[in-house]
């Protein structure tokens, strides 16, 4: 019985001398590990700071695009750090990842932690400036922010699980 091509490929990812150089490392793995971990620390911290403004809760007189024009910067360079280290991690257990249940709600948290911020940027931020003085954003914009700050958790814990599954 053959493998199903993406298996495959993640075993060719697991199996070449980068990924095995990663993985048998005394120490790369586990740098990597950290720097994704601080990534993360800058991206959902700055995430969560324009989150906690939309919800009312911090910064209430500061305008939301000042917030989002403050933090974006900070979002953007933990952003590209939490990928380029993402993809070294999975590129040393490609093929254990393949199979992870953990990996796999991780992947797809990914993908609507994504969605979010495009569907609230083509849609309720284009009229910014009606609300954005406004202490409370409107419930859409809200509901955005509490989406970002579920999804990210759980993009945290599942990425935790990958280790214990």
């Amino acid at each position: 019985m053959t493998q199903p091509v993406l298996q495959h490929i993640c075993q060719v990812i697991y199996d070449s001398q980068i990924g095995t150089t990663i993985r048998e490392s005394d120490y790369a793995f586990s740098i990597i590990e950290s720097v994704h971990v601080l990534a993360i620390t800058l991206l959902v911290g700055s995430i969560s700071i324009l989150d906690l403004r939309m919800l009312g809760l911090i910064l209430r007189e500061i305008p939301v695009t000042r917030v989002s024009r403050a933090v974006f910067p900070i979002t953007w360079a933990g952003f590209a750090v939490m990928v380029t280290s993402g993809l070294l991690l999975f590129w040393a257990e490609a093929a254990k990842n393949y199979l992870n249940p953990a990996f796999r709600v991780k992947l797809l948290l990914l993908l609507l932690v994504g969605l979010n911020p495009l569907i609230f940027h083509t849609s309720i931020y284009r009229r910014v400036a009606e609300w954005e003085l406004q202490h409370r954003s409107p419930w859409r914009a809200r509901a955005a922010a509490i989406a970002s700050l579920t999804l990210w958790s759980g993009i945290i814990v599942a990425g935790r699980a990958i280790a214990y599954f």
